[in-house]
């Protein structure tokens, strides 16, 4: 019965710090899209003059499922169905940080809202916001990601070495 509390004891102690290292990996993935989109809507906007809903639907699939719904969220407020509050963006998202929240809802906020000159001014500001948060991630992720699941497996161990 000790071995199996252990091993139980032990793989839930690995999974959380499983957890903990993608949380992580998302906020890095997360960033790098939100880098890529910008820099693909300012190509679109100044040339093709695509709508903004048209932008959010010719994304890729890998790019939808690194934004975690966010780009759902707005084409829900593009289509009226919604109002475009933070809480309502940011529906299930709990790896960002209040400051980059707030950063990320005004790049939102302020989409389709102006010219295409003032809108390609904004969107380059907002990407260079987005490529230090991005950074930042990216360096976050190398340092804690692989750290939070060597914690685990440490914590498994001593777990077992404290009950065997």
């Amino acid at each position: 019965m000790k071995y199996f509390a252990v091993c139980i004891l032990g793989v839930l102690a690995v999974f959380v710090g499983y957890i903990f290292s993608k949380k992580y990996s998302k906020r890095a993935k997360f960033f790098q899209t939100l880098v890529a989109i910008c820099h693909k809507f300012e190509i679109e906007i100044c040339y093709s003059r695509e709508r903004l809903k048209n932008l959010f639907l010719s994304l890729e699939d890998k790019q939808k499922n690194s934004l975690f719904g966010i780009d759902k969220n707005f084409c829900d407020f593009l289509e009226n169905k919604v109002s475009l509050e933070k809480e309502t963006l940011f529906n299930g998202i709990n790896f960002l940080k209040e400051n980059e929240k707030d950063v990320i809802f005004l790049f939102f906020k302020s989409l389709g809202r102006s010219d295409v000159q003032s809108q390609s001014k904004e969107i380059k500001q907002f990407q260079k916001s987005f490529e230090e948060f991005s950074s930042l991630a990216v360096n976050e992720n190398k340092k804690y990601g692989t750290l939070s699941i060597k914690m685990g497996i440490v914590c498994a161990l001593l777990i077992a070495v404290l009950i065997l």
